[in-house]
This record gives structure tokens, sequence and C-alpha cells, in this order.
């Protein structure tokens, strides 16, 4: 035998360690694999709420929608239409004498009304036979779902009583067929053992028109919000909480962190890139001059502007009369103006993206709908309030735009404009629509609040009884 410090021995182990290595090559993946395999069919842990099932191709939000009576959504339609009179509240009806007849009434063309028409299409979204969406409707048990989805149309119910209800009765409580319903829906909804798993931050309501839900606020500000902005919802300081106001909530309360920011439905139509034509008016502004609240700067700007050149200042609103005035306005117009009104946003926003009118933007407290999803930046200009109130410094700063810069703004416009349709869900309606549209984009925003919502509902549980914490949460 050779010595271990042989030339033949270092051969030797100079052979064997190759060997070793080999094996090493072969042996190591084959661990691997096997280490996979009993992982991936090892039983999984029971599901958290909100996960996602196995089952699913891609992640979509599991939707459970409430019971509830017909006479609180379609039903509401159906009254809608039997009503003897017009809208006390416009001259001129935008409405058919008969709607075409369908599975379901359709929802209202008066632009009151209309503008806040996500209700409908959110709920249409739920209904067997919809196309494939970030959101499936669950049936079976309301267990397997992430979310409850009140289907009550709140904003009809509300706009049906301030038009057709008797004068000054939508503030009160007696007399209020609207208050009625807000009752029933309520009561029906927390007594769910749903509500109860979470304290109803698993549910959502759409909250479009400012005055939905106008006596219960208080009683679903836990719940999932879908609202166009936060103008008049909540009490802002200690002040202000001593007084009678039913109609708010706490200001930590409304939150971006679980509640969605909704666009309203344009009441224009929408105009192509390839319909464009020269734009003789800078700046086109077309409604009520005088606001409350936030909106007195409206009453300021407007006597700024009313006798610049090139600028156009009209009252009113884009009913029957007004409205081919509106489409021939924002048509014209490099830039449409956007001041705070009522509330921090309007419909008037969504009509000038539809006509390709530039938004100039004159409100610091805006929120705005699926930011993080899109940049608005890209093609609408924001102004400060302090800056806007200057003479002269808001059409000096419109007129040094360049060409270019707005023509890429109208370019950006053009490519946003699908996401702002809400009857894009039905293809037959809008052939060139896409299917991601305004209800996809809200079921995915939602879809993004579940993480938060979760963690909440977990802190909640334990908590013992007894337990008094203030409302801490001061974001927005």
């Amino acid at each position: 035998m050779a010595p271990l410090s042989s030339p033949i021995a270092s051969k030797q182990r100079e052979i064997w360690k190759a060997a070793m290595n080999r094996l090493t090559l072969l042996v190591v993946p084959v661990v691997v694999l096997l280490s996979l395999s009993f992982l991936l069919l090892r039983p999984s842990s029971p599901a958290l709420l909100f996960s996602q099932k196995a089952s699913d191709p891609y992640p979509r939000l599991r939707v459970y929608v409430a019971e509830l009576p017909r006479a609180l959504n379609y039903g509401l339609l159906d009254l809608y239409w039997s009503l003897p009179a017009a809208d006390s509240r416009i001259p001129t009806s935008s409405d058919p004498d008969h709607p075409p007849p369908r599975a379901h009434s359709p929802y209202p063309d008066s632009p009151l009304i209309k503008q806040y028409s996500a209700e409908y299409w959110l709920l249409a979204s739920l209904q067997p036979g919809s196309p494939l969406a970030p959101a499936v409707r669950v049936v079976a048990d309301w267990r397997d779902a992430d979310v409850v989805f009140v289907p009550f149309f709140a904003t009809l119910s509300a706009e049906m009583e301030l038009g057709w209800g008797a004068k000054g009765a939508f503030r009160r409580k007696e007399g209020n067929e609207d208050y009625r319903r807000q009752r029933e829906v309520v009561d029906r909804v927390t007594a769910h053992p749903a509500w109860r798993r979470s304290g109803g931050r698993d549910h959502i309501f759409v909250l479009t028109d400012p005055v939905a839900m106008w006596h219960v606020r208080k009683e679903i500000a836990p719940a999932i919000l879908l609202v166009v902005d936060f103008g008049g919802w909540y009490k802002l300081d200690s002040n202000s909480a001593g007084r009678n106001f039913s109609h708010m909530i706490q200001h930590t309360q409304v939150s971006l962190l679980k509640d969605v920011i909704v666009p309203y439905t344009h009441l224009l139509p929408t105009m192509q890139l390839s319909e464009n034509i020269d734009r003789p008016t800078l700046l086109y502004f077309k409604g009520a001059k005088h606001r409350h609240r936030g909106g007195l700067v409206r009453e300021k700007i407007w006597d700024l502007m009313v006798n610049e050149p090139d600028v156009v200042m009209e009252e009113g609103f884009p009913n029957t009369t007004g409205r081919e005035q509106s489409i021939k306005g924002m048509r014209t117009s490099e830039f449409c103006l956007h001041p705070a009104g009522d509330t921090p946003t309007s419909c008037r926003l969504f009509d000038a993206v539809a006509s390709l009118c530039i938004p100039v933007i004159v409100s610091d407290e805006i929120e705005l709908p699926f930011e993080g999803m899109i940049d608005y930046t890209e093609f609408s200009i924001f102004v400060s309030v302090r800056n806007a109130m200057q003479p002269k410094w808001l059409t000096n700063y419109l007129r040094n735009i360049p060409r270019q810069q707005k023509d890429e703004f109208r370019r950006n416009m053009a490519r946003v404009q699908p996401i702002f349709e809400y009857d894009s869900i039905y293809p037959s309606r809008i052939a060139s629509v896409p299917q991601d549209g305004a209800v996809n984009h809200i079921w995915k925003k939602i879809h993004q609040k579940l993480p938060m919502i979760q963690e909440v509902v977990t802190r909640e549980k334990r908590k013992p009884d007894g337990t008094s914490i203030p409302l801490r949460c001061h974001c927005t």
C-alpha cells in the first residue's frame, strides 16, 4: 500500500474529491425539490379574514351583497319613474317621459342625480352574468367574503326627498321618507352577524351625494365609505363638537386609509382626441357664482376673471337648457376652471376631462379618485387659492404654458378618459371603452384597503369588554 504522502495517495485523494463534488451537484437539487414539494403539498393553516382562495386565478375582491328589500335599490328607480311631477329644483327635466323597457328601470338622466350614479353601476357589476372584473360576488356564505356591499341607493333616496318631499322636511326626521329608508337600512345591516364580525369595518356604503345617509352617518362611520370628497363630512375641532351637527362625524372617522374617493359621473359626452379642434378661448367656467363654506373663493375668483380677455365665466348648470352651451364652451377652450364650491370638487372636473379641456384646479382641500393609479399632474394644472386670488396671476400663468405642454396634457387626458367611464361594464353601451373603467378601478382601490382593515379588525378582537380607547387617527 502506498504511503499517504506518496504521489499515488495524492492522486487518489484528488479522484475521491472530484467524485464527491459530482455527487453533491446531483444530490442538492434533489433535496431542494423534495423540500419544495413538501412545502407545497403539506396542509395549509386556516385562512385569515380577507385571505385569497388558492383557486382564484388572480387576486379578486370577494363581495357579499347585504340582503335588503328591492324597495331600497331598484324599487327606488321604479318609484322615481312613477312620480307624477318633475323635480321642483330643475325648470326643465332631462329625463324622458317613459324610460325604455329593461329588466329594471334606468338611472335618472337628471343632472342633479346622474352625477352621483356610482351606486347604480357598482351594484350592476355584481349581478349574475357581469363581465370578469376585479370583484366577484359571494352568494352562498357571507363568511367567504372579504367585504359586504350595502345595496342601498342612498343618493337617489336623498335626492327624491329633496326634489319631491315637503319643503324643509329633509333635515327633519318626521315625515321624511329618506330618513325612514336610512333607518331601515342601518337596522337591517347592523343586525346581521356580518356586521358584528368586524363592527362594520368591512362594509361598503356608496355615499356619493354629500347629503346621502344624512341622519345616520355616525352609525356607519367605521365602514368603508365611497365618497366624491370629504367636504362637509366631518367636524374639525372641539369648538364644533358641542353644537348639533347630526349629519357630521368626527374628523378621525373618515380617512384615505379606509375610505375611497370615487369619480362623479360626467354629464357631457366624451370627445375623442381625433375630434380636437381649435380652442380660441383661454379659460372657461360655467356654474353658480355664489357658493357656501370653501366655495366663497369662487365668487372672488369670478370677480377677478369676468372681465379678462379670452376668459368666459357663465352662470348656470349643464341641464337640458345649458348642456349644449357647456359642450361648446369646454370643447373650444384650452383650460377649464375648477374652483371649490360647496364641496372641494364637482362633476365639472370630469366633464372637462371628457371634453379634453385641461382642468385648472383651485381647491386646496381637494381629494381625487384613483390617486396612486394615475397622476393628475400629467393632465391638470393645480393652483393654490392664494395665487389664484392675485389679480392677473392666473391668466398670466396660463398664457405662458407652451403649446407643446398643452398638447401633451391633452394626449395624457385622452388616455385616462376611459378610467372615469362608469357604464363601460356594458360593452354594448360604449363599444370603444375598455372594460377597465371607473367601476373596476373602484373595486381595485377597495382591495388595496383590505390589509389595513384586517389589521383594525384583528386589533378590535383582542380588546376586552369595557375598554375605552379614543379615536386617534388624524390621517387624510
